[in-house]
């Protein structure tokens, strides 16, 4: 079930088959820097190209200088700001019944996997994510909107996670189809 809501009231829209509240857990605070240094990783070189651009193929003009100055600023403040702000707004759930997500900026969407459509558990853990001992967690369910995606647990978290929701669905009757 899947649940696009507006995000001045977090609410689901009319017509939503059952209200939802917002899931319990928030991700681990370790996941800010770790989403900081993964879109400086794409800022910087794009911040870098964007001066050298200015520096070597134009004339200089003052105006094209303030212009690349702000524009370096900007992407440099969202790839701090950004985190922080997507920390906030992200929260996920597991019950006895299902996975639950709620992830958005401006429109909420939230994704609700009952046990018995869960197919797969899978967890996930870049370079940058294993420094800072975090993980992923994918639950892929027979849905067309794709597999729900909780990131930026506690590796240990997430594996006992794993463990967790593979003995609940395994005990869940069902085909997951």
């Amino acid at each position: 079930m899947r649940t696009v809501t507006n995000a001045r009231r977090d609410r689901p829209r009319a017509g939503a088959a059952a209200m939802l509240r917002p899931p319990r857990e928030q991700m681990d605070r370790r996941a800010v820097p770790v989403w900081t240094i993964e879109l400086l990783f794409l800022t910087v070189p794009v911040v870098a190209a964007a001066v050298a651009a200015y520096w070597v193929f134009t004339s200089r003009p003052v105006w094209l200088g303030v212009l690349t100055a702000g524009f370096a600023l900007l992407l440099l403040g969202l790839a701090v700001a950004a985190p922080r702000a997507y920390h906030r707004l992200n929260r996920w759930e597991v019950t006895g019944e299902a996975v639950y997500t709620r992830t958005g900026w401006f429109t909420h969407v939230w994704r609700v996997a009952p046990m018995s459509r869960i197919q797969t558990v899978d967890t996930e853990r870049g370079p940058v994510k294993r420094l800072f001992g975090l993980a992923d967690v994918t639950v892929t369910t027979a849905s067309a909107a794709g597999a729900i995606k909780i990131e930026a647990l506690d590796h240990e978290l997430a594996a006992e996670l794993v463990e967790r929701l593979t003995a609940m669905t395994q005990a869940t009757p069902g085909d997951a189809t």
